[in-house]
């Protein structure tokens, strides 16, 4: 009988160990203090996986000087998500099978996706998202952003980079170049897939005429540049970035340039975006941008800059509507990229000196706190512009900093008349956080 307990007891444990290790390396975890509109929306989603080839790209890799600039056709995989219908019985989970910074240790991730899952094309066409991860990083590291739109009404498309990604990170020109082209050759392709493609998935789900980008670290470069902001003169010759003069046609003031700025791109998100502290941007070049643009930074990022950084490509983009979200006291990390899956958080990186964990996480702030409090703010920013819900308007029209808003309210709950704090957000828990907006 003590024998029978202690076997039963022991297999009951090792289920209760299997299913918390199921629980590992979620990517849909919300906070109990997670703003209103963070959670999960009510759609299902399902997940896919696209191979593109964007035929007769400049090959940085393989240039040599004094020789012409290589000619291939350049690889990009895709992870789409969109909402589903699922079939009875059917789970809202599904995991990943991932290669994270390190770029040789597989983790899984697991999610409420569901691979292949059937469409769900009663509500659609649905507007379309572009996902561009940092460098390196992969399609990935803002999953659990790419799930939580899909689940309120978005076709999401998230790129990996070649020659960006954590297994095959190469010259750093070949990213200077390739961020905006890459993000312009998926627009095409998905509008392409929604009205015919061959395995029947994206028909009808795409309405590429409404189009946002969301883009972090080299990701956010990307996004400023494929929205008008041109880049320098100076930036075009630089040694160490892009060889042969390759990047001026994304220069300011390139009729090429001017000609891409695509009109069905009516939104943008640009988390840390690089370049002001390189020298890749200015006034002038910034001034053409006028897409609407909602841009995150860490008031002490130390890879993009805040001030000077990613403050000044917010002030110069003085013909857009545009916010700025600062997390005080964050650095680069701030609200974009998923937790550090387990098997990164003690593993050594680069040269030992630092821990792949530290690609993911910020000193002062918790991921899953950063990245609900962004799931809230790009579903407002989002909505409004893409969907033209002047509802959100009233969660992005803000006291600028959180703590001075007054929290106000009866003993039961209502809030009175002199309440300013900021909507969806409970007592206290907009701590450390300031939002401002221009108009163009």
């Amino acid at each position: 009988m003590i024998k029978h307990a202690i076997v039963t007891g022991l297999t009951a444990l090792l289920a209760l160990s299997g299913a918390v290790q199921a629980q590992d390396n979620r990517i849909d975890t919300i906070r109990s203090d997670a703003p209103e509109l963070a959670p999960y929306g009510k759609l299902e989603v399902g997940v896919k996986t696209l191979n593109l080839v964007n035929p007769g790209q400049q090959d940085i890799v393989k240039f040599k000087a004094g020789q012409p600039m290589p000619i291939y056709d350049r690889p990009l995989t895709v992870e789409v998500w969109y909402p589903a219908k699922l079939a009875a019985g059917q789970a809202p989970a599904g995991q990943y099978k991932v290669l994270p910074r390190d770029g040789k240790t597989e983790v899984k991730l697991t999610g409420r996706a569901v691979r292949d899952a059937h469409p769900d094309a009663s509500t659609g066409p649905y507007p379309l998202l572009i996902i561009s991860h940092g460098y390196p990083g992969n399609r990935f590291l803002l999953s659990h952003l790419g799930e939580n739109l899909a689940s309120k009404g978005y076709v999401v498309a998230s790129i990996d980079h070649t020659d960006s990604t954590y297994d095959n990170q190469t010259a750093f020109g070949s990213t200077l170049l390739n961020r905006p082209l890459d993000q312009l050759f998926v627009l095409n392709e998905m509008a392409r897939l929604g009205a015919s493609d061959p395995s029947g998935t994206l028909n009808g789900m795409v309405n590429a005429d409404q189009t946002g980008l969301i883009g972090y670290s080299m990701g956010g470069y990307g996004v400023v540049n494929t929205i008008g902001g041109g880049f320098t003169a100076a930036s075009v010759g630089f040694s160490w970035g892009t060889p042969n003069g390759a990047l001026a046609v994304r220069q300011a003031g390139n009729p090429s340039h001017a000609a891409s700025i695509d009109p069905r791109v009516k939104a943008a998100v640009a988390f840390a975006p690089w370049g002001w502290n390189a020298g890749f941007w200015d006034a002038a070049g910034l001034a053409s941008i006028k897409t609407p643009v909602f841009y995150v930074a860490g008031s002490v990022d130390s890879t993009s800059g805040y001030a000077p950084g990613v403050r000044n490509i917010y002030e110069g983009s003085v013909n857009a509507p545009r916010y700025l979200l600062t997390f005080e006291n964050a650095g680069h990390n701030a609200a974009a990229p998923m937790p550090a899956p387990k098997e990164m958080q003690t593993l050594k990186c680069g040269d030992g000196s630092w821990g792949c964990g530290e690609h993911y996480t910020d000193a002062v702030w918790d991921n899953v706190r950063m990245n609900n409090i962004a799931q809230h703010f790009v579903t407002a920013f989002l909505a409004k512009h893409l969907k033209s819900d002047a509802t959100m308007d009233s969660y992005l029209n803000l006291v600028e900093n959180a703590q001075d808003g007054k929290w106000s309210a009866e003993a039961n709950g209502t809030l009175k008349s002199d309440h300013t704090y900021w909507r969806g957000f409970r007592r206290n828990t907009a701590v450390g956080l300031k939002l401002e907006q221009r108009k163009p």
